[in-house]
C-alpha cells in the first residue's frame, strides 16, 4: 500500500471511530431511559441490560455504519479540501478516483461486513433480544417463555405434509402435541398424532404416537393403525431451521416488509422451496426481501459516489454548506429506499426494482457530480 494511501485512511478511520462510538452511546442513552422502567418491571440485571445491548448491537451497525462513513468521509475530504491537499495531489498528478480509492476500499469492505451480519446475526436479533427481556418472568405453562410459539401450522407444500403444533421451541426444535399428514401413493392419507417430538441426528423422533389411516373416500371412517411410544421419521425433509422461517415469515407484517429486509437470503429460499404455490402478495413480498437483503449492503459504497462530489472541492470557504447537501441527499437515499421497499411489498413494481433502483441512481448521481469536481 503507498504511503499516501495509509495516510488518507488513517485520516478517514479515525473521525470514523468518533462517530460509530458517538452514535453507540448515544443510541444506548437514549433507548436506556426510553426503556429502564420496562427493564425495571421485568426485574432484569446489569449484566441482563448489557446482554440485552450486545445483541442489538449487530442491528444498530447495519442502520448506522453507512451514516457515519458518510460523516466521516466528508470531514476527512473537507478537511484535506481546506488545507488544499487533495489540490496539491492532484497537482503531482493523483485523479480524484485514484485519491478516493482507499474510500471506495473501506466502503467495500464494510459492505461484506454489512452482508454477513445481516445473514447470520441480525434475523435472530430480535428473537434473542425478547429472551433477554423475558429470562426472569418465562414461564411456559403461562405462555410467556418467549422460546415457545403457540398454535403453529406448518405447510411443506413439496412434501405435501402439514404439521399442526400446539408449541414449539424455536431454540431446540422441541415440538409439544404435534400432528403430522401427508398423501401417500397409494391415495391414503396418514395421520401421526404425537405427544411431543425432537430433531435429533438429522431426523424428526415422535413420542407417544397414534396413528390414522384415512382411506381415499372422504366418507369412509379412518383405520386405527396403534400406538407407539417412539417412532423416528427418517424421511422428513422438514428442519427446525425451516420451522423457525415459517414462524418468521407469518409475523412479517407489510410494515415490517417496507421498512427493511428482515429474513436471510437462506430462509427465503428455504421457504421458497417449500411453498411452490405463493399468493402474488407474498411473492412479491420474498422477491423484494431478498433483493432488499443482496442490496442494502452496498449502500456503504454508495455512500462513497454522495460524498466524494460534496466533500472533495477545493476553494470553497464554507465546508459545511457542501457537508449539509450530502447529509440531504443521503436521507433523501434512505428516504427512497424505504419507498421502494414499500412499493416492491405491495407489488406495485418488480422487487429487484425496488431493492436496487436507489443504490443505481445515487450512485451514478455521484459519478456524474463528480465529474464537475475541480
Amino acid at each position: 500500500m503507498r504511503l499516501l494511501d495509509r495516510y488518507l485512511l488513517r485520516e478517514l478511520l479515525v473521525p470514523l471511530g468518533y462517530c460509530l462510538g458517538g452514535f453507540f452511546i448515544f443510541w444506548v442513552t437514549f433507548d436506556l431511559i426510553s426503556e429502564l422502567e420496562e427493564f425495571q418491571r421485568r426485574h432484569l440485571s446489569t449484566s441482563d441490560i448489557a446482554a440485552y445491548y450486545l445483541v442489538k448491537t449487530p442491528e444498530l451497525l447495519v442502520t448506522v455504519l453507512p451514516v457515519a462513513l458518510l460523516l466521516a468521509l466528508l470531514y476527512a475530504l473537507t478537511t484535506h479540501a481546506r488545507h488544499h491537499e487533495l489540490t496539491a495531489m492532484r497537482a503531482a498528478g493523483v485523479s480524484l478516483w485514484r485519491l478516493c480509492l482507499p474510500y471506495l476500499l473501506v466502503g467495500l469492505v464494510f459492505s461484506l461486513a454489512l452482508f454477513a451480519l445481516n445473514e447470520f446475526l441480525v434475523p435472530d436479533n430480535n428473537e434473542a433480544a425478547a429472551r433477554i427481556l423475558a429470562r426472569r418472568q418465562t414461564d411456559p405453562a403461562a405462555g410467556t417463555d418467549p422460546r415457545w410459539h403457540h398454535n403453529l401450522t406448518f405447510h411443506n407444500e413439496a412434501g405435501r405434509r402439514i404439521w399442526t403444533i400446539g408449541a414449539y421451541n424455536r431454540e431446540t426444535g422441541e415440538m409439544q402435541g404435534p400432528i403430522v399428514e401427508w398423501s401417500l401413493p397409494d391415495g391414503n392419507r396418514r395421520r401421526l398424532l404425537a405427544e411431543r417430538a425432537v430433531y435429533t441426528n438429522q431426523q424428526w423422533v415422535l413420542y407417544g404416537v397414534k396413528e390414522l389411516l384415512y382411506p381415499p373416500d372422504t366418507g369412509a371412517l379412518p383405520f386405527y393403525r396403534g400406538e407407539t411410544n417412539e417412532l423416528a421419521l427418517a424421511g422428513l425433509s422438514e428442519t427446525p431451521e425451516q420451522v423457525n422461517s415459517e414462524i418468521k415469515f407469518s409475523a412479517l407484517s407489510n410494515l415490517k416488509a417496507a421498512k427493511r429486509p428482515r429474513l436471510s437470503l437462506r430462509e427465503i429460499l428455504d421457504y421458497q422451496r417449500l411453498h411452490a404455490q405463493l399468493s402474488a402478495r407474498d411473492q412479491a413480498k420474498l422477491e423484494t426481501q431478498f433483493h432488499g437483503r443482496l442490496a442494502e449492503p452496498w449502500t456503504c459504497v454508495v455512500v462513497v459516489f454522495i460524498a466524494v462530489p460534496f466533500g472533495a472541492p477545493t476553494g470553497r470557504r464554507n465546508a459545511f454548506v457542501g457537508v449539509a447537501s450530502s447529509i440531504f441527499i443521503g436521507f433523501a437515499y434512505f428516504i427512497l429506499m424505504r419507498f421502494g421497499l414499500a412499493l416492491g411489498t405491495g407489488g406495485y413494481i418488480p422487487g429487484w426494482v425496488a431493492a436496487w433502483f436507489p443504490n443505481a441512481f445515487f450512485a451514478l448521481a455521484g459519478l456524474g457530480l463528480a465529474q464537475r469536481v475541480r
